[in-house]
């Protein structure tokens, strides 16, 4: 009853809505604790989003409200069996905090008119809200008297309000009123001439809704030892969302402190959600006599303890301390919903998620490795200081999938490693990069335009005499390599199991190269001795063009290898 006062609707409606999708989502549902209901968030929505458009006063609004449900469990539903619900993992849990904590806020400030005594302008922004509660100050004034009871208005229980109104009837404090009795009578939803302009609000309550229900029942099922299907879990809440809304239900959600008390009551099966649907058909049939002298201020203050557990600061002074990023998410999303609205925050956090994701996928995190001291096993040499590179060599492990989108990228990385040498501090000193061996087991998938900038890469590196190798690609990496012509241009002698093996190839070749050329650039230098027009530059181009006419031969196997490498990778078996 009181998240039905806080959307706007008449109290009846939360015992509705607490009533049928109880019994739905028992069938339906996955999750064996998951307490199904009205709650303040999505109450909030209801209230904020109809109220722009109706007066709540008429029959019009309870109208909309309800087809709000229909149309939440049509989302629901189509997601569920479309099997959709990864597209939420697209929110970041610190926009959820923040969205839910300026929530909160919004929805304690929303209710303290029944503790004041004066009405306050119904909002969704905090400024607009401050702003009332202030001008009506000097409203709250009068029948000083009474005021000690409004203020302690959320301390008192539920039962002892009505107790104390039921015997002195004090008229400065108002009350739910007539309740009418029975079970909800069938009728079908009205008001489709305005689905459009609900369809906004219908996706982000769907949105809220499946982030609140399935994060809970995640939660719920870990503890309990059983796996939790989220499609199952988004058809059952919308199963229970349609059929509620034929019954005069709005849209319902897991509620967490209900699930929580649930589990802690030692709830086993989706049994206990027919228990609790029994029940308040029970008060429905019988005990709603009893509720219409309970005051307003005990059902807000019901409200107000129940939203106090979103105010999630603590996550915020974690978030500064752990990752500036998804601290920056929460204050945005915290103050955006605050100052602008639900709607605006929910989606200006959602955009700035989908901005940061997918910022990290074009550019992704690539590192340069170096071989640990005394073993085979190569690391990043910014995360191992100890461990070292080879002259001539550059190994690159690239921590993504490679596409459209972080190909330049990646490209770039590499030319910059080819033109800024890591401090090498083993091998020949052969003045340059000859070798970019690529680490590929990171890399998950490839799709056709990283493939086409990988040949144009291969052919630059060719033009500047570099070769490529590429260390343990997975299956589906090596096939698709392999059908699309990059190994046959590569060569699949430089395709490896393992990074080492690469490394030990690209030092023979380095090494045998390296001992011819300087032959070379020694017999070029006593023939020229006689010459004053050959300089010292000239000298160390003739000794690198003969560094390179050897390396040539090497890589077309001319060079004798003396030392044993683990078998290359063949080319249909990885």
């Amino acid at each position: 009853m009181s998240y039905a006062k806080l959307a706007g609707l008449h109290p009846i409606y939360g015992l509705y809505t607490g009533f049928v999708p109880l019994f739905l989502y028992a069938i339906f549902g996955s999750s064996r604790q998951l307490a199904v209901g009205p709650v303040a968030l999505v109450s909030l929505l209801v209230s904020n989003v109809l109220g722009g458009i109706v007066n709540s006063s008429s029959e019009l609004y309870t109208e909309l409200a309800i087809l709000l449900a229909f149309m939440v469990g049509i989302l629901e539903c189509l997601m569920g069996l479309l099997r959709l619900g990864w597209l939420i993992r697209f929110i970041s849990h610190s926009v959820i905090s923040g969205f839910t904590t300026a929530s909160a806020i919004v929805i304690g400030l929303s209710q303290i008119k029944y503790f004041l005594g004066y009405n306050v302008t119904r909002s969704s922004k905090i400024i607009p809200l401050i702003e009332s509660i202030i001008a009506g100050a000097d409203q709250g004034k009068s029948n000083k008297r009474l005021r000690f009871l409004r203020a302690s208005g959320p301390l008192t229980a539920v039962v002892l309000g009505t107790i104390f109104v039921k015997i002195f009837h004090p008229p400065a404090i108002p009350v739910v009123g007539e309740i009418p009795q029975g079970l909800p009578k069938f009728s079908i939803p009205r008001g489709f001439e305005h689905v459009l302009s609900l369809t906004p609000t219908a996706v982000l309550i769907t949105g809220v809704a499946i982030l609140e229900s399935v994060g809970i029942a995640k939660a719920l099922a870990a503890k309990n030892g059983y796996e939790l299907d989220s499609n199952k879990e988004l058809f059952g809440l919308g199963i229970a969302n349609i059929c509620g809304s034929f019954f005069s239900a709005y849209p319902a959600t897991g509620s967490f402190s209900r699930s929580a008390v649930n589990h802690e009551s030692g709830a086993k099966t989706g049994l206990s959600g027919i228990i609790m649907g029994i029940i308040i058909g029970g008060a429905l049939l019988f005990m709603t006599p009893l509720f219409s002298d309970i005051p307003q201020c005990a059902l807000a203050a019901i409200v107000i303890s129940a939203v106090t557990g979103l105010v999630d600061y603590e996550e915020a002074i974690f978030l500064w301390g752990i990752d500036k990023k998804d601290f920056f998410l929460w204050a945005i999303t915290f103050i955006t919903t605050l100052v602008f609205g639900i709607e605006i925050g929910v989606l200006v956090g959602v955009g700035f998620s989908l901005a940061f994701v997918i910022h990290e996928s074009a550019n992704p995190h690539i590192a340069v490795l170096g071989r640990l001291p005394g073993t085979t096993i190569y690391r990043n040499i910014l995360q191992y200081p100890e461990a070292y590179t080879y002259n001539g060599i550059v190994v690159v492990r690239i921590d993504a999938p490679i596409y459209f989108a972080n190909i330049s990228y990646i490209k770039d990385r590499l030319r910059e490693y080819e033109l800024n040498l890591p401090n090498s501090n083993r091998g020949l000193d052969v003045g340059r990069v000859y070798f970019v061996i690529l680490e590929m087991s990171p890399i998950t998938y490839i799709d056709s335009s990283a493939v086409q900038a990988l040949k144009d890469l291969h052919q630059e590196y060719k033009a500047r005499h570099i070769q490529i190798a590429i260390a343990n690609p997975n299956r589906q990496v090596h096939l698709l390599l392999s059908r699309s012509g990059i190994l046959d241009l590569i060569g699949a002698a430089w395709c490896f199991v393992r990074v080492h093996d690469a490394v030990q190839v690209c030092l023979q070749h380095v090494q045998n190269a390296s001992s011819s050329a300087l032959k070379l650039a020694s017999q070029a230098s006593g023939d020229s001795a006689d010459s004053i027009s050959t300089s010292k530059e000239e000298q160390q181009r003739i000794k690198q063009d003969g560094f390179f006419k050897n390396l040539c031969k090497a890589k077309n196997g001319n060079a004798d290898s003396g030392t044993e490498v683990q078998p290359l990778l063949r080319q249909n078996l990885v």
